[in-house]
This record gives structure tokens, C-alpha cells and sequence, in this order.
């Protein structure tokens, strides 16, 4: 029999195939019973079609026989077979509709469902096969057809025996190498294990032998002896390895609470069951099934580098992706679970989805549903929202900052801070709900603890005059809110912000004759501290104690903190830093009678008052030791 060649084009897809294409041989096996599946459910819809009611689903099966000493894996399907010239059109040409995908990059012109065609999917059993051979037979006809290519080099087409309608895949599995081993795809564990993980929810069974041991009966009697000692023998059993029916496509109705938990535990190895499950169904512009949950407790891994989000991507109950990112945000990272869509275009393969209209549809109404889900819960478990936050509200609020505010809108609503009013967490809303009449802000103060923040300065005003205030105590919190800038009309105002715009007009007219009276004390104490604050003014915010900073500009003193933090990202940010005095406290009256009499021991207090501020804000101290001889300096005198 002449062999038959591959045209030029396809011998380059070929070998592009074998050793470019799958980053994992293993998917062969998914490749050929997705395959197998379709030839079967293409022969019952033209059954049903001409009205041909001796077929039966419950007939069909895929069947998967290994043979370790000859190094042979057989798959076989009872679905409509192929001719000769289906065997010659559709594997003697490589991929024809995947063919124009390689050329223009990856971007087909039209949709092409790989899926269930003789694509380039089957051509992924080279991958592990130094030999393929295909006896196929249609369904009806009385010959049958066998298909054979060691790769590359060509093909060839030739009748032969087959009794029963259906495509046998027969493949020479590939001798070992130092850097591969082939020999697990002749494990029956082995492909077990790949079918439940690939193929678990294809429609038909998918059979195989397993070995088996059980224990051999004996007499009672001689079980009773003192020497008595359990014999077990081994058998070959035809199991089921897949389980067929997937949960996410059943009803609602049919299924329990436990029914989800189990699943979730299983499939996704968590040991607790999750917070929240989300199952829905979707019919229109994209059709597809989701089963999402949201973990009760964030993964050992979650705020690091190695955590990788996405959900299982199915088409058709086949696995396609096991991490999908663009199924999700990154402000919704830690949801864990699957989507399945039969309207999903893929191209070359099921490893390399194309980014569609299909994919986006899919994921901007995930994103919906999970804000939904999470609303409810947050309006109705209070209790159960606040441990979900306590685990992923950080992801929120980086989320809320993140892709330049992208995705504000969406999760705002969400957002939960520390309340001073209520002693405990509060959202936008809430506060918003308890503002007075007359508040024109949504007032934050920024700190490592609640203690800490409820003992600053800034917040002394506020507190005098009834004032809400949110504690922020992440990094992420000020540069969230400053992205949001404002909700439902009210801004959002730092404690901290050069001007809290609290006073009345004859307050703002008396404090102005005052900072007029004490300009040249202002001025001397801005000179002593040598350009270290842009301005040195008198507060209006402080009651008790004598000094604050504060700060002017878009970068606030939280900020210049958060940003010096980072490795090489904070060099040059510095806030514009204002030094606040209060001139009810006898500090000020000291520095009077200082001005007047002594300039240089004005010096030394200003420093002072400088270094004791960035204490209190919770910054470093530029130069510690000239600090404490500072101190030691005045003790002296």
C-alpha cells in the first residue's frame, strides 16, 4: 500500500502539533474522547432525525483498552464511524479549519468549534504514539476503513475487518526516554485519573478494565483458627470511570446544601465548606452554566505571588482550562469554581481560547452576580458578610483601586471601615445614613491600630463637634477612597487635610487677625526647621494638644508613609508637609516669650515640636540623635 503525503503546510502544523502546540501530552486522552463523544452523539441526532428509534443513549459507550506489553492503547466509540472519504478528507488534511488559524496568528475570521471534529485535536495522539492506527466503519455500511501514520511522513488508507459501526483508535504508545516517561499512559490508575479530570462529564460512560482484590471466602469454622490469616485474590472488573452527569447542569431543586459542599470540598480541596455557593444559568447572547463559591477562609497563599485565580473552563462538560484569569477581576480573585458554555470560540485547540465577545459576555455578567451575591449577603448576614471581609476585604479595596478605578462602581457598595461613631465596621452607606444635617464630609483618619488613630490630634475637632470619623488601618485604605473621591455626592476628607472647613465666617475672621498677629513667630519657627514644612500656621483642629501635621496636595502624610514602604517605589514622594501649632496651649506662650527673648533656644523647641509631630503620625525620625541632644540640650539649661 502506497503511502499517502501530507501536504507541505500540514507536515509544518504536524510537528508544530507534536511539539509546540499542548503544553501537556497528557490531554491526548481528553482530545480523543471528546472525539469519540461527538461521533456518538452525531449518530443519535440523525437517528432521531430519520426516525430511526432502534438506537437508544443508553447504547452507546466509549470504551478504553491498555495492553502494557504490546505498549498499545485502544479507544473505541460506537457512534457513526467514517468512510474512506471521511478518513481521507479529515485526517489526510491536518486541521483544515485550525490550518488558517496558524497563519493569521491565532485569529480566525469566524468561529470554529474544534470540538467533536478530526482536527488538530486528534493529531495531539502523536504526541505520546510512534504509530496511530484508525479502523473506522459508518454507521450502516458493510466496509469498513483503516487509517494509519507513523506522523509526518504520510498516511495510508486501507479496507479491513471491523463488525460493529464505530472508530477503534489504536495507539503504539512511545518507548521511554531520559526526559519522558510514556509508560504512565499504560497505568490504569493513570488514565482513570485523567478521564475524571478531563472527561468526567461527558454524556456516555466511558468503560475500562481495573483490577480488583477482594477477599476470598472461607468456612466459618476455619476463619475461627488461632492461624487463621485472610487471603485476598484479584479480579478484572469493566468499571465506569466517569460520573456523567455534571452538578452545575442540575436542578436547583434537585440538589441539598450538602450536595454543594461535598462537591466543593472535593473538587477544589478545601477542608471547610464555603461561605457562599452561586449557581446559575444563563440562555441568550451567551449560553452557559456556573457554579462559583466563595471560600470561607482565604487560601495559605492568597496574598502572594504564587496564588493564581480563574475558574475551570468547560465546553460541553469537557475541561478546557483549569485556571481561566479572564473569568474573573482581580478584585474577585479569590472565587473558586467553573463555568461550562457551548458558545465559547476556541482556536488550534482546547488549550488556546480565543478572547471574544462570547468570554467577555460571560464575564462581565459573572462579575454581576458575584457583586449580587455578595450585596445579599452584606444586607442580609451581616454576621457572614463581616468574616467574609475579614478574609478577602482587602482584595475589595485593592480592587477599588486597582486598573485606575475600573472597577469603583462595582464595589463600593461593598466596602467596609472601622466606625468611631459605632465601634465597629460600617460601610459608605451606613455612614452616610448617620451624617448630621449639616456635614458636608465624609471625614477619615489614617493609622496602624483603631487606638492609635482615636489618640491623634487631627481628629480632636471632629470628635468635639459630633463628627463621624472612618478608621483606615490598610495601606490600601486612603488610596482607595481617593479614587473613589466622593459618594452620592458627599467627598471624601482627610483628618489630616490642610483644611478640614469647619469654622464659622467670624472664626475663620478671628483666627485670620491671629495668624496675622503671630506671622513673624510662624516664619521663625519655618526658618528653624531649614525647608523641612512648606508652611507653619496656627490650628484650628487642635484642643489639648500642641502640635500636628498636616498636609496640602494630592499626597497626603498616610501616602508618603505607604509609598516609602515599597522597595525603590517611594523615592522623591514626599507630602508637602504643614506644621500645625495650637494657640490655646501653653507651648505656644512659651514660644512667644522664646521669639522675644531667646532665638536660638526657639530653635531647639521648634525642632522639638517638629520630631515630637512625626511621632505622633507615625513617621521616622530623620535624625534620631540630634533629636535626643536636643532634649538633652534644653535639660541642661
Amino acid at each position: 500500500m502506497a503511502v499517502k503525503q501530507f501536504k507541505a503546510e500540514s507536515k509544518r502544523l504536524l510537528d508544530l502539533m507534536i511539539h509546540s502546540i499542548y503544553t501537556h501530552r497528557e490531554i491526548f486522552l481528553r482530545e480523543l474522547i471528546s472525539n469519540a463523544s461527538d461521533a456518538i452523539d452525531k449518530l443519535y441526532y440523525q437517528s432521531l432525525g430519520e426516525g430511526n428509534t432502534g438506537l437508544n443513549r443508553d447504547d452507546f459507550r466509549i470504551d478504553i483498552k491498555l495492553d502494557k506489553e504490546a505498549r498499545v492503547l485502544t479507544l473505541s466509540d460506537n457512534g457513526c464511524g467514517m468512510s474512506r472519504e471521511d478518513l481521507e478528507k479529515d485526517l489526510g488534511t491536518i486541521a483544515k479549519s485550525g490550518s488558517l488559524a496558524f497563519k493569521k496568528e491565532n485569529e480566525p475570521k469566524e468561529e470554529i468549534d474544534i470540538i467533536g471534529q478530526f482536527g488538530v485535536g486528534f493529531y495531539s495522539a502523536f504526541m505520546v504514539s510512534e504509530l496511530v492506527t484508525v479502523r473506522s466503519r459508518v454507521f450502516g455500511a458493510d466496509e469498513a476503513w483503516e487509517w494509519k501514520s507513523k506522523g509526518a511522513e504520510g498516511y495510508t488508507i486501507e479496507p479491513c475487518e471491523k463488525e460493529t459501526n464505530g472508530t477503534d483508535i489504536i495507539l503504539k504508545i512511545k518507548e521511554n526516554t531520559d526526559e519522558d516517561n510514556y509508560d504512565e499512559f499504560l497505568e490504569p490508575y493513570r488514565i482513570q485519573e485523567l478521564v475524571q479530570r478531563y472527561s468526567d462529564y461527558i454524556r456516555y460512560p466511558i468503560k475500562m478494565d481495573m483490577e480488583r482484590s477482594r477477599l476470598i471466602e472461607k468456612p466459618e469454622e476455619e476463619t475461627k483458627k488461632e492461624d487463621y490469616k485472610p487471603e485476598y485474590e484479584t479480579y478484572v472488573e469493566n468499571v465506569t470511570l466517569n460520573s456523567m452527569v455534571p452538578i452545575w447542569k442540575k436542578n436547583k431543586n434537585e440538589l441539598k446544601k450538602e450536595d454543594y459542599n461535598s462537591f466543593y470540598k472535593d473538587k477544589f480541596h478545601d477542608y471547610e465548606d464555603p461561605a457562599r455557593v452561586i449557581h446559575s444559568s444563563t440562555e441568550g447572547s451567551a449560553t452557559y452554566n456556573a457554579l462559583l463559591f466563595i471560600p470561607s477562609r482565604a487560601p495559605y497563599n492568597y496574598y502572594s505571588r504564587d496564588y493564581e485565580k480563574g475558574l475551570q473552563l468547560y465546553a460541553s462538560g469537557v475541561l478546557i482550562m483549569d485556571k481561566c484569569a479572564d473569568l474573573l477581576p482581580d478584585c474577585f480573585s479569590f472565587v473558586r469554581g467553573l463555568v461550562d458554555s457551548q458558545d465559547l470560540s476556541l482556536n488550534i485547540s482546547r488549550e488556546m481560547l480565543q478572547h471574544d465577545r462570547q468570554l467577555k459576555i460571560i464575564a462581565s455578567r459573572l462579575e454581576k452576580k458575584i457583586k449580587s451575591e455578595l450585596l445579599s449577603m452584606l444586607q442580609n448576614e451581616r454576621e457572614e458578610y463581616e468574616k467574609f471581609w475579614k478574609n478577602f476585604g482587602l482584595q475589595i479595596k485593592y480592587g477599588v483601586y486597582g486598573d485606575y478605578g475600573a472597577h469603583k462602581e462595582l464595589l463600593q457598595d461593598l466596602l467596609m471601615f472601622y466606625s468611631s461613631a459605632e465601634g465597629k465596621l460600617s460601610t459608605i452607606p451606613e455612614y452616610i445614613g448617620r451624617m448630621k444635617e449639616e456635614q458636608k464630609y465624609i471625614y477619615y483618619a489614617c493609622g496602624e491600630t483603631v487606638e492609635r488613630i482615636a489618640a491623634l490630634p487631627q481628629i480632636e475637632l471632629l470628635k468635639e463637634k459630633g463628627y463621624e470619623i472612618l478608621y483606615l488601618t490598610d495601606d490600601v485604605d486612603e488610596f482607595a477612597l481617593t479614587m473613589l473621591h466622593e459618594y452620592d455626592g458627599k467627598e471624601f476628607k482627610s483628618a489630616s487635610s490642610g483644611d478640614l472647613d469647619l469654622q464659622s465666617e467670624e472664626e475663620k475672621e478671628q483666627a485670620k487677625e491671629q495668624s496675622e498677629e503671630n506671622k513673624d513667630l510662624l516664619t521663625a519657627v519655618k526658618e528653624a526647621l531649614g525647608g523641612k514644612v512648606s508652611e507653619v500656621r496656627l490650628s484650628s483642629r487642635l484642643k489639648t494638644h500642641p502640635v500636628c501635621l498636616s498636609s496640602e496636595g494630592m499626597l497626603s502624610l498616610e501616602m508618603e508613609k505607604v509609598l516609602s514602604s515599597m522597595p525603590g517605589g517611594g523615592e522623591g514622594m514626599k507630602a508637602q508637609r504643614v506644621l500645625e501649632l495650637n494657640p490655646s496651649h501653653p507651648v505656644f506662650a512659651a514660644l512667644k516669650e522664646l521669639y522675644a527673648a531667646d532665638r536660638e533656644k526657639l530653635g531647639s523647641y521648634a525642632r522639638l515640636l517638629y520630631g515630637q509631630a512625626l511621632l505622633i503620625e507615625g513617621l521616622s525620625l530623620e535624625d534620631p540623635v540630634a533629636f535626643s541632644n536636643e532634649i538633652c540640650k534644653l535639660m541642661e539649661k
